[in-house]
């Protein structure tokens, strides 16, 4: 199954208030695994950017004042959106800037169908808990650390990472020819066994010597009132 894992970076938070898309950044994933398809631009907005905006991605007036426009190269982006699944976290959002763009040029917009939502998922999977792009990549242990100003292509690689384990990770060897060992000549010598070599020592001598006898007996004499003399009735 195809997918596109996308985020979007723009001039503000609401397109119905004149905010633009000036960035936007696709993954194409086949059975949940990057194909290395992607897909890249940045857009001229016609407005100025606000300073709360370009502290998020860093994107100023000057870096993006000889960038195409959204209707330059929107034939490219549909072409390669298709029409399979779009995956965003916080995907009204993204899905509002881009049905905004489409729609400023006449073309058909992207049914909301097609949307995948990483945030709702990571509430329903781990309710209470954080769940920014950051949170999940620390959750799942993705490398983050390219990640120094907000992105879209950069975000799009990270979130189609999560989005990964989020739908319950990859299962390797899925999918995959079956292996066929081919045989290896191998020859075959016979081992002898291993001879096991015992030491076998002479016996210890247990009886005691004489010396021995006569020291127990003088130890005996100094015992007052044995309790053996009374047992066998010589008490």
């Amino acid at each position: 199954m195809r997918e596109i894992v996308f985020d979007t970076e723009t001039t503000g938070l609401s397109p119905l208030a004149g905010d633009r898309m000036v960035e936007i950044g696709c993954i194409e994933l086949v059975n949940r695994v990057e194909t290395g398809r992607t897909f890249h631009s940045y857009f001229n907005p016609d407005r100025f950017m606000p300073a709360g905006a370009e502290a998020v991605h860093g994107l100023s007036d000057a870096f993006l004042a000889d960038k195409p426009r959204f209707h330059e190269i929107v034939e490219d982006l549909i072409e390669f959106l298709g029409e399979c699944p779009l995956v965003a976290h916080n995907a009204g959002f993204d899905f509002g800037f881009l049905n905004h763009e489409l729609n400023n040029c006449g073309r058909p917009l992207v049914c909301m169908t097609r949307m995948v939502d990483t945030l709702q998922l990571a509430r329903a999977r781990h309710p209470g808990a954080k769940h920014s792009l950051d949170a999940l990549c620390t959750r799942f242990g993705v490398d983050r650390s390219l990640r120094i100003k907000h992105g879209a292509l950069i975000d799009a690689q990270l979130l189609a990472q999560c989005y990964v384990e989020l739908t319950g990770g990859r299962q390797i060897g899925f999918g995959l020819d079956t292996i066929v060992a081919e045989p290896i000549d191998v020859e075959l010598v016979e081992a002898e066994p291993a001879r096991i070599t015992i030491e076998v020592r002479p016996p210890r001598a247990h009886a005691p010597t004489e010396e021995e006898l006569a020291a127990h007996a003088h130890f005996l004499t100094g015992i007052a009132d044995p309790i053996w003399a009374r047992l066998d009735g010589r008490g």
